[in-house]
């Protein structure tokens, strides 16, 4: 009877332990992405606070404490999150930099930005030219690979609800075929209008709906931009006629009023973040969605 007892309690045991699975994520969108493939059995964590910018982040003691102690962990890679690498060696748990998934539909960006002037640099300051353009997770396909890996390592951490995380990765898959068919039509009439960017996130969004940007308003952050190059942006502005800027919370630079005063240009912000995405098995279409209509929003009235 005893023995009988004893094997029940590691029964359970076993079955309690399998289910407490911390999940950690390095932004945002990779937990609603997690969100939805743990819907229903968990909830996943998240590192970086909200309107925190992944790559220029400091770790806490607290941060690094919650990197020791998650299940499972997943970040972009090293071309986003380069604070992480050096913490992640110490971490004898999986740790997942899902810019090495297979599968993947990657972009990088261009080579030989064109320079108007020595003072005006089209290219977004964090990006080299050549280098990998992490911001992946905006490209539908490339979210379901990312769920696909996360279901495998979650039912393998935690096989009593491996046939829910397959379900929860079916049922992800098809909201974004789903959503996907909406949201191309839509912006399918915005083709060749007109928007700027302060920071060249959106490259996988842009060319999933025949999109571009006609140009990057990039300065360093810890520089500010002599006169010659704000009349250079100014100038590209008064080029392209009425047209939409976009920057992204929490901040809008102050540079946003002084290139734009005057002009026939729209002021609105993009969200590659999901700042303002709920943490539920919806919120990454969430991201999507209201990237289109904020998009579409300020195009369409152009």
């Amino acid at each position: 009877m005893l023995r009988l007892a004893c094997f029940l309690f590691l029964a359970l045991f076993g079955l309690s332990s399998q289910a407490e699975v911390r999940v950690l994520t390095s932004i945002k969108p990779l937990q609603l992405i997690a969100a939805a493939v743990q819907d229903g059995v968990g909830q996943p964590e998240v590192l970086l606070p909200p309107g925190a910018s992944p790559h220029h982040y400091a770790l806490r003691p607290s941060d690094v404490r919650r990197v020791g102690e998650a299940t499972l962990l997943y970040w972009i890679g090293p071309d986003l999150e380069g604070f992480l690498p050096r913490v992640l060696a110490g971490r004898s748990a999986p740790s997942v930099a899902v810019q090495e998934l297979p599968g993947l539909q990657l972009r990088h960006f261009a080579e030989g930005q064109a320079h108007a002037d020595d003072d005006h640099d089209e290219h977004d300051h964090d990006h080299r030219p050549g280098s990998l353009d992490a911001h992946l997770w905006l490209l539908p396909a490339n979210a379901k690979v990312i769920a696909a890996k996360m279901a495998a390592d979650l039912s393998a951490a935690d096989s009593a609800n491996a046939v829910r995380y397959q379900a929860n990765l079916a049922a992800f898959s098809q909201r974004l075929d789903a959503l996907d068919a909406r949201l191309k039509p839509r912006l399918a009439g915005l083709t060749g209008k007109p928007f700027f960017v302060f920071h060249e996130a959106f490259d996988y969004f842009e060319a999933a709906y025949g999109l571009q940007h006609a140009g990057v308003f990039s300065v360093a952050a810890e520089v500010q931009p002599g006169a010659k190059h704000v009349a250079a942006m100014r100038a590209r502005l008064q080029q392209a006629g009425p047209s939409c800027v976009f920057s992204e919370p929490p901040v809008r630079p102050r540079l946003a009023e002084t290139l734009t005063a005057g002009l026939p240009v729209q002021l609105a912000e993009l969200d590659a973040l999901g700042v303002a995405a709920p943490l539920t098995a919806q919120g990454y279409e969430q991201l999507l969605d209201n990237l289109a209509g904020t998009l579409a929003g300020c195009l369409e009235r152009l």
